[in-house]
């Protein structure tokens, strides 16, 4: 492993030993990943800082791994193709006790180790760059990526974890080595950036940000705009099985009931009474709906029960949910359902079996005994989720 000593001047480092590793994936970078290790290793030197530099390598064809060895860096080899494969297997090798990452093509700075360094050792559990806060150069980044993808991107994860950072995306981070236990990190594609994020603030872990320089890279982008964008919503989707089912479902059960409701008390809307088409549309809202927040809860057990996630829900023996209450609900609403169509069918009868009237409200009937049995299925299923951890 590298060591780097310095006699220089580092006031706030200069009292402590400090071990830390970066690391930093490479494919085909022979143009400027020794560049990137040098100004690491400068960083580090300045700082006063103890460390290493680690290039996790996929596969380069152009000798990379041969510039970075001879630039002072550890190689490691990963021959599992992705972004986040290389950095799993580079974390692997780090012997740090902070890690500092960053991209092997001269858009970050490396010169700027030891200021990701310091909100760590002032009890920061990740520290994040921020391009948006930062400066961008010219020609940096396109303008479809500044001004659209990575503000939409990083608003969603914000709605939806709460992680509060302004660029979710930006490459250059870091973190402390005890953390790698509770990110859990797993994936192996350009969404590994997103899954930190994610990962870091389900685990309640101290996210620090600070703005940095953002440079134009030399050499061929391996960011595919489209694909990777889709990437990483699909990732911040379903790892939030709130805002992609329940919150989507309860809405639609929410229109579809008033919607029935407003047909079945003859309301007047636009100037018109709405009829059994309105009420039928209605019904198929309110059991998609009640599905989409089955899904949901489903979900959100597998969360607790496989993947170690918080949700008091589910999460404990005496928690929300129990498959008793669940039947209870189901039950009641397919008697619901069932007593109004008793009514009707009994109305028939009297009738002398007549034209079967009552249209709507026999949707509505039927509507209830649909959610009723949905509620029922599902919360054995809910059961079956949490089997192994009973």
């Amino acid at each position: 492993m590298p060591t780097i000593t310095s006699t220089a001047q580092a006031p706030r480092f200069a009292t402590e030993t400090v071990d830390v590793s970066v690391v930093i994936p490479c494919l085909n970078e022979s143009e400027t990943i020794a560049t990137c290790i040098i100004k690491a290793r400068r960083s580090m030197e300045r700082a006063g800082l103890h460390g290493e530099v680690v290039v996790a390598d996929n596969g380069s064809m152009d000798g990379s791994p041969e510039i970075a060895a001879t630039a002072g860096a550890r190689v490691v080899h990963e021959t599992r193709k992705g972004y986040g494969s290389a950095y799993l297997a580079g974390f692997a090798a780090a012997r740090g006790r902070f890690i500092v990452m960053g991209d092997g093509d001269d858009t970050y700075d490396f010169d700027e180790v030891d200021r990701f360094v310091e909100p760590l050792m002032d009890g920061a559990d990740m520290v994040m760059g921020s391009r948006l806060r930062g400066t961008i150069h010219k020609g940096a980044m396109p303008p479809l990526h500044r001004y659209v993808g990575n503000p939409v991107l990083t608003g969603i994860l914000n709605l939806f974890y709460r992680s509060g950072v302004s660029d979710a995306h930006c490459g250059m981070r870091a973190f402390r080595r005890d953390a790698l236990r509770s990110l859990d990190l797993r994936t192996s594609g350009m969404e590994f950036a997103s899954e930190m994020v994610i990962r870091a603030s389900k685990a309640g872990l101290k996210i620090d940000e600070i703005p940095i320089e953002y440079h134009p890279r030399r050499g061929e982008s391996k960011l595919s705009t489209w694909s990777d964008g889709w990437r990483h919503l699909r990732f911040l989707l379903i790892h939030s099985p709130t805002h992609l089912f329940t919150i989507p479902g309860a809405v639609m059960s929410v229109i579809g009931l008033i919607a029935m409701v407003g047909v079945l008390a003859n309301f007047s809307v636009l100037g018109r009474e709405w009829d059994i088409h309105a009420m039928i549309a209605g019904a198929m809202l309110v059991i998609a709906g009640s599905q989409a927040v089955a899904l949901g809860l489903v979900a959100r057990a597998y969360g607790v029960h496989h993947l170690g996630e918080h949700d008091p829900l589910f999460e404990r023996d005496d928690g929300r949910f129990t498959l008793e209450r669940g039947i209870l609900a189901g039950g009641a609403l397919i008697l619901v359902g069932l007593v109004i169509g008793a009514v009707i069918v009994a109305q028939w009868i009297n009738r002398g079996f007549g034209a079967l009237g009552e249209e709507h409200l026999a949707v509505f009937s039927l509507t209830l005994v649909v959610v009723g049995i949905q509620t029922i299925f599902t919360s054995f299923l809910l059961s079956i989720v949490a089997l192994d951890r009973q």
